[in-house]
This record gives structure tokens, C-alpha cells and sequence, in this order.
């Protein structure tokens, strides 16, 4: 197992996957199962979650998506490389009125158990929240916070500096080698003691 700043840096948002990889429910459920452990606000735990390894359902998910908003030429994933599986994260409004940033550290940790068993995944907050709805027939009281795509990824990403012009954008070479821009620490510490 690769140690802790590893696993960090190996967990890049995967948006092409190998679809002949199927992912069980179990292996979604297991997931879910780690950031149920996770820190809650005022441990109210209202979070829930819908996981999908149907295939029709997926394609069902996979339509309500916005894939890589940087990549302007590219309209997501061919059916060869789509996700496997998807986990739906919903704040429980009948739990907490507020779900803070519940959500963010819930996602992360499944991620990051994602990577930790080879796989990858991208989190989504760019959905059609809408139709998502209609297709899962999620009740009202349940609000949308999150999708996270899941499978075997077929992509690699790499880590760079930001470059002097500041670009952040994450972009693909020739040959498709996802890019992805990290701002130096020595810009994000503003004071040491």
C-alpha cells in the first residue's frame, strides 16, 4: 500500500474509465462504509447516498453530468470509457437544515478509498440537478449535494507546477496525458510561526 502523500497525490479526478470493468454494489457500499466514519457537523450525520452499478442506470447518471468544463473539445467519455459506477450524495433536509461542508469531506474519503483498491473517480457538482431527480426519483426532502463517478481508470494524470502566467487550467496533450496545474506551497503559506 502506498503511503498517505501518495495516495494524495495519485487521487486526481479520473474522467475516462475502462467500461468493461464492472464494479459490484458491494464495492460502492464498502465505500459509502468509509465516509460514514468521517467528521460530521454536530455529528448529525445527515448524510445519504443512492450507489448505481446497473448499467442502465448509469446511463441514466452519466446524462445529467457536466464533464471537464476546461476541456472545451471534449463532451465527456465515449461509452467505452464511462464509469462503472456512481455514488448520489444527498443531505437529509429532515436531519440538518445545513450540511456544511459534510459532503466535501464524505466524498474525499471515498475517493481516496477508491484509489487506495486501483480505482478512480471524479466528483461531480456540475449535474442537472433536475433530471437527476426525475430519474432517481429523489424525494424532496433530499438535496442533491454531489455525484462521484467511479471505475477502472484508463487515463493518466500528472501533476505540474503553475506556470509563471498563472494558468490553473488543467488541459490533455497529444498523448492524452491528463495535466493538471498545482500552485507551489510557497504561494499558499502566507505566514509560518
Amino acid at each position: 500500500m502506498m503511503d498517505f502523500k501518495a495516495l494524495v497525490k495519485a487521487n486526481r479526478s479520473c474522467r475516462r474509465f475502462d467500461n468493461n470493468h464492472t464494479l459490484s454494489p458491494k464495492i460502492l457500499e464498502d465505500l459509502v462504509d468509509l465516509a460514514r466514519h468521517t467528521a460530521s457537523a454536530a455529528n448529525k450525520q445527515p448524510l445519504k447516498y443512492m450507489v448505481s452499478a446497473d448499467p442502465d442506470k448509469n446511463d441514466q447518471i452519466f446524462s445529467c453530468l457536466g464533464w471537464a468544463a476546461y476541456l472545451t473539445d471534449w463532451k465527456g467519455p465515449v461509452k467505452e470509457e464511462q464509469p462503472t459506477g456512481y455514488i448520489v450524495v444527498l443531505g437529509d433536509r429532515s436531519v440538518a437544515g445545513k450540511f456544511w461542508c459534510d459532503h466535501g469531506i464524505a466524498a474525499q474519503t471515498i475517493l481516496l478509498g477508491a484509489r487506495a483498491q486501483g480505482l478512480g473517480g471524479c466528483m461531480f457538482a456540475a449535474i442537472n440537478i433536475k433530471k437527476l431527480k426525475g430519474f432517481l426519483n429523489i424525494e424532496d426532502h433530499l438535496e442533491l449535494k454531489l455525484v462521484i463517478a467511479l471505475g477502472k481508470p484508463v487515463e493518466i494524470a500528472q501533476i505540474d507546477d503553475v506556470k509563471e502566467d498563472g494558468d490553473i487550467k488543467y488541459w490533455r496533450d497529444k498523448d492524452q496525458i491528463h495535466h493538471v496545474p498545482k500552485r507551489k506551497l510557497a504561494d499558499l503559506i502566507l505566514k509560518s510561526w
